[in-house]
């Protein structure tokens, strides 16, 4: 069938792979399905893929990664890049090329490595290959944005996180897996489409997950099942993989955006009461929590050219929803209408009220580390690139209210090709 028992609570949920993205919204009970296709034809659909994937997997068959595949000159360059993995100028989108789409996949074998924790966790490569390979296929790459580079990115950036000396001091081996696992995994079979949208068009993950921590919810489950399904830690004690589970649930549910002001309030009262005791377990899996939110929205600390993709990547996403829901007669999202929302000025908004607050109580932990304040002096620039930016569409568009010669979208375009 197409279901399958998810997590501790015997949640049922669908692991449907890359499916295009309205696929993902024709399993609404609702009458925008019949446009396209009946429910029953869609999840008949499901079914098969949903065979397919097993019986492969049962055969022994395991989908191979072409890195192994590429020219010498490309993996001696992946090669020579992991080697930096570690530096905040990595460049996932060239890695991801390098890589011919396995970013990763490479990215987190090697990590996993480079940790020490195939050996200390007496791992199956095949097995955790085979795991890694499921992770990024149930990203959907037709997403600009909430796929499996950004997947591989996020992980990069954890990598960096953990190694900051107040934290890496402290941190077990049990630790550094979650970390990098949840990274890995805390968009997985992400719609393209936020939780609201969900919700108003009744999509049965809503109803699923009461409309709170959607998304999050739905990764973690996704995320359960492909631990199970492909055994990677079935020769750990059942009480362990079962601990794992629930830390995972933990951490992929901390990137629910709707619980950042709760996670910051928190955060402030550690820190200025100085209390956090990383001896302790629990105040370690905060720390966790918070360094995988900082890796989640990080690309406005990153390097500009990189910076400037992702922005444009995550408002592609966002537009698309508007779109779809203009097409349907629904009410247009916050930030999803490409004719009132400018790129600039959605990110402008994201850096004043959601990134500066958060990695600036991030530098406030690790003691203003050269990674933390590389980060904030990215962040500051990017800002005012985007400000700049802002000033000139503004400028432009009123020169052009005289005019008439040049369309808003034009403008955009023309402005950014002038920025250096």
């Amino acid at each position: 069938g197409d279901a399958r028992v998810r997590g501790q609570t015997g949640v049922l949920s669908e692991r449907r792979g890359s499916y295009p993205f309205i696929d993902f919204r024709l399993l609404n009970n609702t009458t925008l399905s019949g446009e396209i296709g009946t429910k029953k034809k869609v999840k008949r659909l499901l079914s098969f893929q949903r065979y397919f994937h097993a019986s492969r997997l049962l055969r022994g068959i395991v989908p191979q990664a072409s890195l192994y595949l590429l020219d010498e000159d490309y993996l001696g360059q992946a090669r020579h890049m992991l080697s930096k993995v570690g530096k905040w100028d990595f460049d996932i989108f060239l890695f991801d090329r390098l890589t011919n789409g396995n970013s990763l996949v490479t990215l987190l074998s090697h990590l996993f490595n480079v940790h020490g924790l195939i050996h200390h966790f007496q791992l199956d490569m095949v097995t955790l290959h085979r795991f890694l390979v499921m992770v990024q296929e149930d990203y959907h790459s037709q997403n600009p944005y909430h796929n499996a580079v950004h997947a591989a990115d996020v992980t990069q950036a954890m990598h960096c996180y953990l190694r900051e000396p107040k934290l890496a001091n402290f941190l077990t081996p049990l630790d550094i897996m979650l970390g990098l696992l949840a990274a890995a995994a805390h968009d997985v079979d992400h719609p393209g489409v936020n939780q609201p949208f969900l919700i108003k068009t009744k999509h049965h993950l809503a109803s699923l997950y009461q409309n709170v921590s959607v998304l999050e919810n739905h990764h973690w489950r996704s995320t359960i099942g492909m631990l199970r399904e492909s055994r990677l830690l079935a020769h750990l004690p059942k009480e362990v993989t079962q601990d794992i589970e629930q830390q995972l649930g933990s951490l992929i549910l901390a990137t629910d955006i709707n619980r950042q002001n709760e996670f910051l309030i928190r955060l402030k009262s550690h820190l200025d009461n100085q209390d956090l005791r990383l001896e302790d377990a629990q105040d370690r899996h905060f720390m966790l929590q918070i360094a995988l939110k900082c890796a989640d929205i990080c690309n406005p600390c990153r390097l500009w050219d990189l910076s400037k993709q992702w922005s444009e990547r995550v408002c592609e996403e966002f537009y698309r929803q508007g779109d779809l829901e203009q097409k349907f007669e629904l009410e247009i999202s916050p930030l999803c209408n490409q004719q009132k929302d400018t790129i600039p000025s959605i990110q402008i908004g994201f850096m004043t009220y959601i990134v500066e607050p958060l990695f600036e109580r991030w530098a406030q932990f690790t003691g203003d580390t050269p990674l933390s304040e590389n980060m904030l002096n990215h962040l500051r620039r990017n800002k005012a690139k985007w400000r700049s930016l802002l000033h000139k569409q503004h400028s432009s568009s009123r020169s052009n209210d005289h005019s008439g010669q040049v369309t808003g979208s034009q403008e955009q375009t023309l402005n950014e090709e002038e920025t250096p």
